[in-house]
Formats: structure tokens, C-alpha cells, sequence
């Protein structure tokens, strides 16, 4: 439930930053994102990309000990 908290709001972070970059490499001063629709769509992007990595990160996290003892040569 936390990851999904936490992605949610990274995700929604994303959708700015990457507003920004766009818009100092286009040199734009405003984006439009053609209504609410799309808006999401971008949302739901970054919101499964933080998640899968929030995954990765838990699933890393929990087995790390078990990595550990398998890279020994004993």
C-alpha cells in the first residue's frame, strides 16, 4: 500500500519535471497537454515505472542476505 502511495505521488512529481525539461529544451514557456485525458495517461506512465522500481528496490531489499550467502565460495 505504500509503494502505491509513494508512486503515486513520485509519479505525479515526474509528470512535472519532465514538463520542464521539455520545455527548456524546446524553449517553450507553457505545455499544453491536450485536457485531462492525456494528462492522466502521463500520470499512469509514471506511476507503473515508479512502482515496477519500488518492486524491484522491496523485492532486492528482502533478499539481499539470501544474494549474500549464495556469492560465497565455501
Amino acid at each position: 500500500m505504500i509503494r502505491a502511495a509513494v508512486a503515486g505521488f513520485v509519479g505525479f512529481i515526474l509528470v512535472f519535471i519532465e514538463s520542464m525539461i521539455v520545455m527548456k529544451l524546446k524553449g517553450y514557456v507553457t505545455i499544453e497537454f491536450g485536457g485531462l485525458a492525456p494528462f492522466i495517461n502521463v500520470w499512469a506512465m509514471n506511476f507503473f515505472f515508479v512502482f515496477t522500481i519500488l518492486t524491484q528496490i522491496t523485492n532486492w531489499y528482502s533478499n539481499r542476505h539470501e544474494l549474500e550467502e549464495d556469492s560465497r565460495f565455501e
